[in-house]
């Protein structure tokens, strides 16, 4: 009891400090370590432990599910190739070398529990990625590869930890059968995971028509994409990732509108809480880590040098792989973007974060025989040092990096504008087409809506770039804060704010019931939702 009394208070922490990191705009996925790293220091915590298959079980799915629910599955195809180098290739790149870096470096540390580390922080995380880079200008297709690398390297990552946790355990490890078995493990994860989505798909378009129950089979599905997989022992992971893909590229025609408001926002909070937990327990993890007779300056020198050498691997493997390719195919030399500045936004951008994190937290206390894991510990504390080092020093750096490299920003606002005016012009001539023989007056109010939202957007100020201005004007205005914010739009949302202090007033006045202004209050919120997603972001 005490122990989920102290969870709640360092909860109740995290949310204001994310209250801080909204307002000053400090990634939060930083603010999150560095709290950690503040609740192990507090003295005489709780340690808790919790079971290992717990720890999978309770962060993964969600995790992953949101993920890959918010990756375009057009954009992840498009990029296949460099996410599937990055994923498989320099995941088991960099468990290679770090084991083989931690046994020869490391005193007492053997080969497995060497390749237990390297698996651990071989994957980059996906939040991690897309929280820092979020708002940098980057290109679409670096971001679309950084975060299908950061969804998919989790299924390499974790195989490679269970084959090594295996060896561990067991004492007995064959590559050969390793190999056919990981083949196996990736292909059925995947069968498995479209399966689940499959029927999860015909659920929710024949059978739901409740928003609740939709929001509540969100929840459920990643769960059971998880365990079924690992029920047949094929990969948890993969599977998830493979049912969220697919059913976020059907969402459109799966959920009603009110279904994606609410399951938007519950699983805000759901992702919210679920990596506020994590980096609280690893806080409560590392207090009862370093013990006493442990050389702290040793472990943390140790970690330094990992991180470091981390960084390299990525370097080295980032060259060669995003340079053959290009070299070898004609096609690839045309269709695909490419800068040799990415090779280090991409090295830089490889942070680690709560996945690693999770499988640091489920490890075992003991081994097979019941002697304990000597090396738990340190294994723990390596893998926090990497995601401060990662997410600390190069998250905070890149935004750095990036301007000092003067690498062209990308405009979301033009990309916005450009998808708004197409829609906006196809409406219009849907209703030329299809509404000719309409009353006028009905006629004339359809079309006034679309002509003010088509005009509006003609009146909205963007980036001189979009305009095919000079370079040099467009390199000038780069830091402008481009107004953009609708006066027509602004003056609808102040006048909802009037009705809802009226309705209270009512309310008040004991003239409405609890129902009706229920009711009211919501088509409120909606048209405000609708209006303030109309808005550019300032």
């Amino acid at each position: 009891m005490e122990n989920i009394a102290l969870v709640v208070l360092l909860l109740f922490g995290i949310t204001f400090l994310a209250i801080f990191t909204h307002k000053y705009k400090f990634p939060f996925p930083i603010a999150l370590v560095l709290a950690g790293l503040v609740i192990s220091l507090i003295p005489n915590l709780p340690r808790i432990e919790l079971h290992p298959e717990l720890v999978f079980l309770v962060f993964l799915p969600p995790l992953l599910y949101a993920s890959a629910w918010n990756t375009s599955w057009h954009d992840f195809k498009a990029n296949l190739r460099p996410i599937s180098t990055a994923a498989f290739g320099l995941v088991f790149f960099t468990t290679g070398l770090v084991g083989w870096g931690a046994h020869e470096f490391i005193p007492n540390l053997t080969w497995a529990e060497a390749f237990l580390l390297g698996a651990i922080i071989s994957p980059p995380d996906a939040v991690a990625a897309t929280s820092v880079t979020k708002g940098l200008g980057l290109h679409p297709r670096i971001i679309t590869i950084l975060e299908g690398e950061s969804l998919v390297n989790d299924a390499s990552g974790l195989i490679a930890y269970k084959y090594a946790l295996a060896a561990i355990l067991t004492g007995v490890f064959t590559f050969s059968e390793a190999s056919l078995q990981f083949v196996w493990v990736v292909g059925a994860g995947i069968v498995v995971g479209l399966a689940v989505g499959g029927a999860l798909y015909l659920i929710h378009k024949h059978f739901v028509c409740d928003p609740n129950i939709e929001v509540t089979l969100t929840v459920l599905t990643p769960f059971a994409s998880y365990l079924l997989a690992e029920s047949v022992h094929v990969s948890g992971v993969l599977a998830v990732v493979s049912t969220g893909l697919f059913l976020s590229y059907s969402s459109g025609e799966i959920f009603s509108h009110q279904s994606r408001i609410q399951a938007y926002a519950f699983w805000d909070v759901i992702i919210f809480v679920l990596n506020g937990l994590v980096f609280i327990l690893i806080g409560l993890q590392l207090n009862g880590v370093v013990k006493e007779g442990t050389d702290l300056m040793m472990w943390i020198l140790y970690g330094v040098a990992l991180s470091i050498f981390v960084f390299v691997i990525r370097l080295v493997w980032v060259i060669p792989a995003s340079t053959i390719p290009r070299l070898l195919s004609k096609k690839i030399r045309e269709k695909e973007y490419f800068s040799r500045e990415y090779w280090f936004i991409f090295t830089w951008a490889g942070m680690r974060g709560v996945v690693s994190m999770a499988a640091a937290l489920a490890l075992p206390l003991t081994l097979a025989n019941g002697a304990p894991f000597q090396n738990r510990d340190l294994i723990i504390f390596l893998t926090f040092c990497v995601i401060i080092f990662s997410l600390v020093l190069q998250g905070l750096s890149l935004p750095w990096l990036i301007k000092k490299l003067k690498l062209p920003k990308h405009s979301v606002l033009a990309e916005e504008h450009s998808i708004k005016l197409q829609v906006v012009n196809h409406s219009i001539a849907h209703i030329e087409e299809n509404f000719a023989l309409a009353e006028e007056d009905l006629l004339a109010k359809i079309k006034s809506k679309y002509e003010i939202k088509y005009n509006r957007l003609q009146s909205t100020p963007l980036p001189a770039s979009y305009y095919q201005k000079s370079k040099q004007n467009a390199e000038n205005q780069e830091n402008i804060v481009i107004d953009v914010f609708n006066q027509f739009t602004k003056t609808q949302i102040q006048l909802i704010e009037v009705e809802r202090k009226f309705l209270k007033k009512l309310h008040q006045e004991g003239k409405t019931n609890e129902e009706v202004l229920r009711k009211i209050e919501r088509e409120l919120d909606l048209e405000e939702a609708r209006l303030r997603m109309e808005i550019y972001a300032e």
